[in-house]
């Protein structure tokens, strides 16, 4: 039963045949890297060039890695708290120096390397490929919802959660020296910032423009010296590239709160010494009452499920065999990602997983992880 619960996600979902057991369903297996690889490359900006304004400080200190800059894909057993050779954890976060991110993720692992990453995916590769040890990434937020990229990248790539981490976003409205609120036209930031802060820069009439992150947006401002343009990034971000903070704390909430996981090769071994949390991705069979069944397996037991996330399989005929144009009012199959608080050591989530699976044509657990309780 053990082999099964942890195996891959089972494919194509109209099968129920047994998949070959992945590397979480063996003894761990201490392989070490082969050797260490430099896994920094600047990033190309993503508002256009730049040239030699950046600065040599800030661009020595602000490497980024690249989906290219990948070394071949190795494997090495998890390190508790340094990595190889007793040298500090690299941690990969996404975005620039100064990112919230980045914050959290030396708030997960204290002492750190952080490693700044351009894209999700690239993070998630370097963990895979032993450039980095961790990585520590956004999957929800108290009022911009759910981070829906990297649901799907957990599916994607055979990382798994060993920890998750709640860390209290705090933005502030960052411009150029010299510059005033009244000055500003538009403002830069991540689509998440500006959701969280929708009020305060609808107030201030001010048009606003995605990009990649928050400290990317403030070194943008920075580098162009635009005079009618701010960005919603963190007072490190201002300290960094040299920005003044117009305002402080604009979210739309005081409480604003994003919850990151932090990522592994291997998985831990799950205990019952302190509180845990398990994330599982599974789907179903259409039905009547088929999720309702499903969901009833925690609460038969007494186990508290604390969210449950539903995103569209990617379809495709040979996946939906015979279904035509005319039936393609189907053609949504849901896969359901649950977080639940128990352990994997414990026989009532063990007992849990056992009756989901027999309603499920595919489950996968994602990892059985201390769950944060810190006071924010």
């Amino acid at each position: 039963m053990a082999a099964s619960l942890t195996r891959s996600l089972i494919s194509p979902l109209t099968s129920r045949t047994p998949a070959k057991p992945s590397r979480s369903d063996q003894a761990p297996q201490i392989l070490l890297c082969a050797r260490r690889r430099s896994c920094v490359s600047v990033r190309a900006s993503t508002f256009g060039n730049n040239n030699s304004s950046d600065g040599a400080a800030v661009s020595s200190a602000c490497n980024v890695l690249t989906q290219d800059s990948l070394p071949r894909r190795l494997t090495s057993a998890p390190v508790p708290n340094s990595g190889s050779g007793g040298s500090p954890l690299r941690v990969a976060y996404q975005g620039l120096c100064g990112a919230h991110s980045e914050s959290a993720a030396q708030k997960a692992y204290p002492n750190c390397e952080p490693v700044p990453c351009d894209q999700f995916e690239t993070a998630f590769e370097a963990v895979e490929g032993c450039s980095v040890d961790r990585a520590v990434l956004p999957i929800e937020n108290s009022l911009g919802g759910s981070i829906h990229r990297n649901y799907d990248l957990l599916l994607r790539h055979r990382l798994h959660i060993v920890g998750e981490i709640k860390y209290a976003v705090r933005h502030c409205l960052l411009a150029n020296q010299g510059v005033k609120v009244e000055h500003l036209k538009r403002v830069l930031s991540h689509p998440q910032a500006l959701a969280q802060c929708e009020h305060t820069l609808t107030r201030l009439g001010l048009v606003r423009e995605a990009v990649d992150d928050t400290a990317g947006a403030a070194k943008h401002v920075a580098l162009k010296k635009l005079e009618d343009t701010g960005a919603v990034a963190s007072s490190a971000a201002a300290e960094i590239y040299g920005l003044d903070i117009l305002a402080e704390d604009i979210q739309d909430a005081s409480l604003n709160v994003t919850r990151f996981l932090m990522l592994a090769r291997e998985p831990i071994i799950a205990g019952t010494d302190r509180p845990f949390k398990t994330s599982i991705v599974f789907s179903l069979e259409e039905g009547p009452g088929i999720l309702h069944k499903a969901l009833a397996v925690f609460a038969e037991r007494q186990i508290n499920l604390t969210k449950i996330e539903s995103r569209p399989m990617s379809w495709s005929s040979e996946r939906f065999p015979g279904l035509d144009a005319s039936g393609l009012q189907k053609c949504f199959h849901y896969l359901f990602y649950a977080d639940f608080e128990a352990s994997m050591a414990s026989d009532d989530a063990k007992r849990a997983l056992q009756d989901l699976e027999k309603l499920a044509t595919s489950l996968r657990i994602l990892g059985s992880y201390p769950a944060d309780t810190t006071m924010l």
